[in-house]
């Protein structure tokens, strides 16, 4: 390994470094952030204790407009309920139940000022307050806000949705064919279960979506009202809000048989004119859900969890852009967006507008660590954004919701899962250029383009007759190291021929010593490279080259969804890491960077990286001047074993079997370039003229102007001494 070679490595290497450094550095920074947003939370939350102690009490006025809101929204039961609250009026008195952080308070008691706990007293008059102000507010709809929650499913091959009249949502969404991981109540791989439940995206209590209209004096959330379940046909049911005056909302899914994982929603409406004024050109949405775990390495997981989205053609060139994944954010936008996805590391759900997003807060703040949700939840993400509107049309907005896997082969063919609606096909233009395959992190546009096009296509190909996803990443590295086959053996028989012609640069620096014969000696060491054949950028080039590949499969395999639950050795998981010693607690510096496992593959690769480095390093000239750069060569692949400790096993294992691989290649190519041969080819390089590579002759035409400029300055220098 001769000295370009080495700095080829180390550039390498500390390219590859500084990007997980200052990876490393953002996520502490946004750690740090989060902390600090956490700590004036819990001010906050101290201040709000301060103040309740306080005790607080209804007013006349605030009774008489409860009593007020029951006669007239309450119906012949004289009773008004939200979830698990309830006030009811009889003979002019009030009754009924509140339910405070799961204890029942009576209303009488509480009214009468009979709650012992201030606190206790103070939540539960709020909680009456906020059902009185509620049936204020939805006015003539004040009877949906009571019912009874009904379940409607639709299913087809690969997905099963569960839609509640509550709120006339989707509750719970099941992917069939996506076995969920294999973990225990305290998300800990168990090794005893055998049979799997499918993926839940989502359960419910987890994912909420409304629309909200507006008028002038009242607002309405869908999200509030029982709507009635009305069956079309086995593939389509509407949820539909009958309202005074023959006015109708509702909302309309559809799941199209087979293997189709969108789903079609699509606002209808009736006589709204009725209940929204026509000059009302909007309404709001919101979209909240507890995203879940479902994978086994939890910090990766939340590495790779987020909002994502994409601008509108019409405002931002249809760009896809992201939050932070590693710290709670929140951005506002006044941009028209085309969707909007809360996407997870192997599975996401989207929603995508026949129309566009007018404008959005997006906000995502990761679940705080000592909290019982901890463990089962990776964030909380919120949505909230306008849509255009108009009372007077039918259908005043359709949607595309994707509830599925991030699986390049499925998001890039997004299209045939849309033209099973007929619904939409007329509208086929809205739906182009969706960028869908960005939920999957390829890597920076260069990297992104060589997992797209050679990459991906290759292993699905190898997937087509190759069950083993371990056999695949083996014949996959081969073929990879095929391919660069030509720029290693050129690599390497450049350090061969530069290590061969060691002690003749020695020979010219000691004839040609010290500064006033630099040039000489540069003269003489270009010529001796000229007869050999040799370029002095010949090792590092070649290796530079091949840096964009070893980033792209740095991306491509800890996104790779095939490899998710696929069992190869040891591993059980390729897309965990394959943890064979683990413990639990949190170790300063260690659990945050380490983690709390050591990954077998990562042991492998960390070790034949080293032994690959002693073999390179005892075979380069004695005569070195570099000890610095070997030290950092042997250090390297320990940074390498802290960075990828904690991701995917079958990411390791392919740099394991590539440096295998290179390896044996470093033994063949030197046991195929001899020292006599060098020599002679010298001597007959010798013997005859020998035209001069581009790279020697731009070499030699700077060195020759270099000395003209320094015989012009000398004799500059000589006239200003005379």
């Amino acid at each position: 390994m001769d000295k370009n070679t080495i700095i080829g490595w180390v550039l390498i290497g500390l390219i590859f470094i500084g990007w997980m450094t200052m990876t490393n550095k953002q996520a502490q920074k946004e750690q740090q952030a989060q902390q600090k947003a956490q700590k004036e939370q819990v001010e906050a939350e101290k201040a709000h204790a301060a103040a309740v102690a306080v005790r607080d009490s209804m007013s006349a006025d605030e009774l008489a407009l409860l009593k007020q809101n029951i006669e007239q929204f309450g119906g012949d039961s004289a009773k008004i309920a939200a979830g698990s609250n309830s006030v009811s009026l009889a003979q002019g008195q009030l009754e009924g139940t509140l339910n405070v952080d799961g204890q029942a308070v009576d209303v009488a008691q509480l009214l009468a000022g009979k709650v012992a706990s201030t606190q206790v007293n103070n939540d539960a008059l709020k909680a009456l307050r906020d059902l009185s102000d509620t049936y204020g507010k939805n006015g003539p709809l004040a009877s949906k806000l009571k019912g009874t929650n009904q379940i409607v499913k639709l299913k087809n091959d690969s997905l099963e949705i569960e839609i509640s009249s509550k709120g006339g949502m989707i509750t719970r969404a099941t992917l069939l064919g996506w076995p969920s991981a294999n973990l225990d109540e305290h998300h800990k791989l168990n090794t005893e279960q055998k049979h799997l439940k499918p993926v839940e995206l989502f359960s419910p209590g987890e994912n909420s979506y409304s629309f909200v209209l507006n008028t002038n004096e009242r607002r309405y959330d869908t999200k509030d009202f029982y709507f009635t379940p009305r069956q079309l046909n086995d593939t389509t049911v509407e949820m539909d809000l009958n309202m005074p005056g023959n006015a109708m909302f509702g909302i309309r899914y559809t799941l199209a048989k087979g293997g189709n994982y969108m789903v079609r929603m699509e606002l209808v409406q009736r006589n709204m004119e009725a209940i929204v004024p026509t000059n009302v050109s909007d309404m709001d949405f919101n979209w909240h859900q507890k995203m879940g775990r479902h994978e086994e390495g939890k910090m990766f997981e939340e590495r790779n969890s987020t909002i994502y989205y994409q601008y509108a053609e019409s405002d931002g060139g249809g760009d896809v852009k992201y939050l932070p994944e590693t710290s709670a954010k929140e951005e506002d936008m006044q941009d028209r967006l085309k969707w909007i996805s809360t996407k997870g590391q192997f599975f996401s759900a989207v929603l995508i507008a026949d129309n566009s997003f007018v404008g959005a807060r997006l906000k995502s703040v990761p679940t705080e660590q000592g909290t019982p949700e901890y463990q089962r939840f990776l964030k909380n993400l919120s949505i909230s954004s306008s849509l255009d509107y108009k009372s007077t049309v039918s259908r005043p907005a359709s949607f595309f919701f994707y509830f599925g896997p991030n699986r390049y082969r499925i998001l890039s063919h997004y299209k045939d899962m849309m033209a099973k609606y007929s619904s939409a096909s007329k509208n086929e233009a809205a739906y182009n250029n969706l960028e869908l395959t960005r939920l999957i992190p390829l890597g920076w546009t260069l990297f992104r383009w060589i997992n797209t096009y050679i990459v991906i296509p290759v292993f699905n190909w190898l997937g087509t007759f190759i069950h083993s996803y371990g056999i695949i990443i083996l014949i996959l590295t081969i073929l990879i190291k095929l391919v660069l086959s030509p720029l290693t053996y050129k690599s390497y028989k450049s350090q061969a021929v530069m290590r061969i012609l060691a002690p003749d640069i020695q020979a010219i620096n000691e004839k040609y010593p010290g500064q006033d014969n630099a040039m000489k000696r540069q003269q003489k060491t270009m010529a001796l490279y000229n007869q050999a054949g040799a370029n002095p950028m010949g090792g590092c080039l070649p290796m530079l080259l091949q840096f964009p590949i070893l980033v792209a499969v740095f991306a491509f395999f800890p996104s790779c969804i095939e490899l998710r639950g696929q069992s190869f050795l040891w591993a059980h998981d390729l897309s965990a890491p394959d943890a064979i010693v683990s413990w639990s607690g949190q170790i300063p510096f260690i659990t945050n960077y380490f983690g709390n496992h050591i990954s077998l593959f990562c042991l492998l690769m960390t070790a034949t990286n080293i032994i690959y480095t002693y073999l390179t390093m005892q075979s380069q000239a004695q005569s070195s001047s570099m000890p610095g750069m070997k030290w950092m060569m042997y250090l390297m692949p320990v940074f390498f074993l802290v960075f990828f400790n904690n991701y995917a096993a079958g990411l390791s294992y392919y740099y394991f079997v590539s440096l295998l691989i290179t390896i044996i290649q470093t033994y063949a190519i030197r046991a195929m370039i001899k020292e006599d041969k060098v020599r002679a080819q010298m001597a007959a390089n010798a013997k005859k003229p020998k035209k001069k590579s581009g790279f020697m002759a731009r070499l030699e035409e700077a060195q020759r102007q270099q000395q003209a400029a320094l015989r012009e300055q000398q004799k500059k220098n000589g006239k200003k001494r005379r």
